[in-house]
């Protein structure tokens, strides 16, 4: 059936308990990987909810606070930089999707994903490309995984100042790339990626071409 015109679901969602999930921060060179679970209440609708990366910072803040106090259910998961190294991203991406769902209050019967992968899990799901922006429910996971990521990023600035974290949040800008030029690899770091592999190889012209 279709949720809207832009949406064909596999599954007929009437009857259904549906969780929206989606994940942050895929791209960054730093910090975990966050996603978040949500199941909307129809009875207490929110206004604005789409793609948390078409937002404002000011307007995601305000949505998150929304999406908590009126939601069914929410979780919000995560895959530390080590998990991410080991795994792969899309490996770790997909468990702190995991993660979200079985962390949420109550037990979904259809979980729609954002993207084109599925995590393993006992409940039912889909995944939907750009779910973020046709699904409300997908919506809200993207808006409380961004902004659950983002808080996390200004607390790794509090502890490593050095790196500005609190402007590029962990990804691939010239002044991260410079300032990991100059102070080196944190503890944060995601040592599987090319730019900060590089660096720990010696090879730190290899950022120039990032």
């Amino acid at each position: 059936m279709k949720n809207n015109e832009n949406t064909l679901l596999l599954f007929d969602d009437e009857n259904e308990l549906i969780c929206g999930v989606d994940e942050a921060g895929r791209g960054p060179l730093a910090g975990p990987v966050f996603a978040a679970a949500v199941i909307l209440d129809p009875r207490r609708p929110i206004v604005g909810l789409r793609d948390s990366k078409k937002i404002s910072e000011a307007r995601r803040d305000s949505l998150a606070i929304e999406i908590k106090n009126h939601a069914l259910a929410w979780s919000i998961a995560q895959c530390s930089e080590a998990e991410i190294d080991q795994l792969n991203i899309l490996q770790a991406s997909l468990l702190a999707m995991r993660r979200a769902v079985e962390g949420l209050g109550m037990v979904p019967t259809l979980a729609l994903i954002d993207g084109n992968r599925c995590p393993i899990m006992a409940v039912r799901s889909e995944a939907i490309i750009k779910g973020d922006d046709k699904v409300p429910a997908i919506s809200a996971a993207s808006i409380l995984a961004k902004t659950a990521r983002d808080a996390a990023l200004i607390e790794l600035h509090g502890l490593y100042p050095e790196y500005g974290f609190d402007q590029h949040k962990g990804y691939p800008t010239a002044l991260h790339l410079e300032r990991l030029r100059a102070h080196g690899v944190s503890p944060v770091h995601r040592t599987s990626y090319a730019p900060v592999r590089a660096l720990l190889s010696g090879l730190s012209a290899g950022l120039d071409k990032v």
